[in-house]
């Protein structure tokens, strides 16, 4: 069978037609689809190479975080401790009397102990005065206080000398949580 110069004619022009068509809609969508094919490869390899970093880092967020719970815990063994303000405040009267006996001071007198609170902490500044007949004995006093537990620390210190007697004061201050100590009933604190 043989075509026509019109049939062919027409078929060439329906080819052009089909070959518009297709480039016009069909190469787009395919297009579209190679893009979003390759938009969602990348997605999944940075999705690996974050997961990849954290495999890797999980060691070294262990590491932080028992390196956190440590330091949580020496902390916790720097504060003092006691059901009401007034016994925070005896407590750390008690210590400093005790580390000044140990260290062969005398107490000569001591103030009464001043407080600073904020919504989470209490801060008990206590002030004593004393005496020994060693110098010696005020470098070991300060050291115990460095190596206290709960933590006493030296605010102010001062030491003088008269005939064979060393006389001195020390203001250490020590530190509570207050969340749910009750104060005490005496007027203006």
């Amino acid at each position: 069978m043989q075509i026509s110069k019109r049939e062919r004619n027409i078929l060439t022009m329906a080819g052009v037609v089909a070959l518009v068509f297709v480039g016009s809609n069909v190469l787009p969508r395919v297009q579209n689809l190679y893009v979003a094919r390759n938009e969602t490869i990348e997605s999944v390899q940075l999705d690996i190479e974050r997961e990849q970093r954290l495999i890797e880092n999980t060691a070294s967020w262990r590491e932080r975080r028992v390196e956190v719970e440590s330091m949580i815990a020496e902390l916790e063994t720097q504060i003092f401790e006691g059901e009401t303000i007034p016994i925070v405040e005896a407590n750390i009267q008690r210590a400093l009397s005790q580390h000044a006996r140990d260290s062969g001071i005398t107490v000569s007198s001591t103030r009464l102990a001043e407080r600073v609170e904020s919504p989470h902490w209490l801060l008990i500044s206590q002030e004593m005065s004393f005496r020994t007949n060693e110098a010696a004995n005020s470098v070991s006093f300060l050291q115990k206080m460095q190596d206290s537990a709960p933590r006493l620390r030296v605010t102010d210190f001062s030491l003088s000398r008269s005939r064979n007697q060393y006389s001195g004061s020390i203001t250490v201050v020590g530190f509570a949580r207050s969340e749910g100590l009750p104060g005490d009933s005496e007027p203006g604190r």
